[in-house]
């Protein structure tokens, strides 16, 4: 949490996306109360706001990674060069978060092919964050206004998914979600646990997850004075949330969550990290190659993401 006046730093993201101009209308058309610091590729900061129509940001300060534009560079392609940019921004503004230059970071999004064409292994910014900063347990969170969402796993298939519910992992992104939480300002939240199988699993009927793994951990988490409840149907799990039943939603899987999120506020919605020492989040979607370059994207989410960043910073999240 800090006092002052927050410094926030923004990843461009690939610049044959959507990120640098989304992020350039997002701050034509409302300058927040921070100091921003952009990472990036200077040359795609540039097209990005041509693209949108608008003035080059000014009075940011700039740290520049990858060098010139490449000669064959394309709108909406995916290109290891741009992949490589990508990474080479988030892992300088990780760096500075991580040392105390920034108070939190926003990142514009990234291509997976592009970031594997350029040689990395990491599946997306939540695995190159836990990377540098070490960490072991991470997860994600998606907010809007009115519902809240974290993801038992994100990037795994949906095989992969349902092999990853075990008690520890349940019990696990509980409390790493009732301690981050209670880290953004919200010391008391009511954590909603999904079911994964259809109407709950119908008492082993139709799996044995929610019996074995899901509710073990739930009563785990509660004998820890956490407030957990589940597993409940995913099918109206998520409107008890939007009602007000809940402060959170934690999915058993990708889809389950982001689903949710995106039917009921597509435009406003916010990815956040959580389990990393530092604040990041993100705009809730890709980079769209199918309209990058044609300047039609909306900047909301991102205009969100970065509002979203300064709250967290200021310690106000709960209030």
């Amino acid at each position: 949490m800090v006092s002052k006046r927050p410094v926030i730093g923004i990843t461009l993201g690939d610049p044959a996306g959507i990120g640098p101009e989304v992020l350039s209308k997002a701050l034509q058309n409302s300058m927040p109360d921070c100091t921003i610091v952009l990472y990036g590729a200077r040359w795609g900061l540039e097209l990005g706001a041509r693209v949108a129509g608008v003035d080059f940001p000014t009075g940011s300060k700039f740290v520049s990674v990858g060098g010139e534009k490449p000669n064959d560079f394309t709108f909406g392609r995916v290109q290891a060069r741009c992949g490589e940019i990508a990474v080479l921004a988030v892992e300088a503004a990780a760096r500075d978060a991580l040392l105390g230059k920034i108070d939190a970071m926003v990142t514009c999004p990234l291509n997976k092919e592009a970031i594997h064409a350029a040689g990395y292994d990491d599946i997306g910014h939540q695995e190159i964050l836990a990377r540098l900063s070490e960490v072991d347990s991470t997860a994600t969170m998606l907010m809007t206004p009115g519902l809240r969402v974290v993801h038992l796993s994100t990037h795994k298939s949906l095989i992969e998914a349902g092999r990853y519910v075990t008690e520890e992992t349940v019990f696990e992104k509980i409390r790493l979600c009732a301690d981050t939480l209670k880290r953004w300002g919200m010391p008391d939240a009511r954590i909603a646990v999904a079911a994964l199988n259809p109407h709950g699993g119908e008492g082993g009927l139709l799996g044995r997850e929610e019996i074995e793994a899901i509710r073990p951990a739930v009563l785990k988490a509660a004998n820890m004075d956490i407030d957990a409840t589940g597993p409940l149907p995913a099918d109206s799990i998520f409107n008890r949330a939007i009602e007000g039943e809940f402060d959170v939603v934690l999915a058993m899987y990708h889809d389950q969550g982001h689903i949710a999120i995106k039917v009921h506020n597509f435009h406003e919605s916010v990815t956040a990290t959580m389990g990393i020492p530092f604040i990041r989040t993100s705009v809730d979607h890709g980079t769209a190659f199918d309209i990058a370059g044609r300047g039609i994207a909306d900047p909301r989410s991102t205009s969100s993401a970065l509002e979203t960043a300064i709250t967290l910073s200021l310690g106000k999240y709960g209030s």
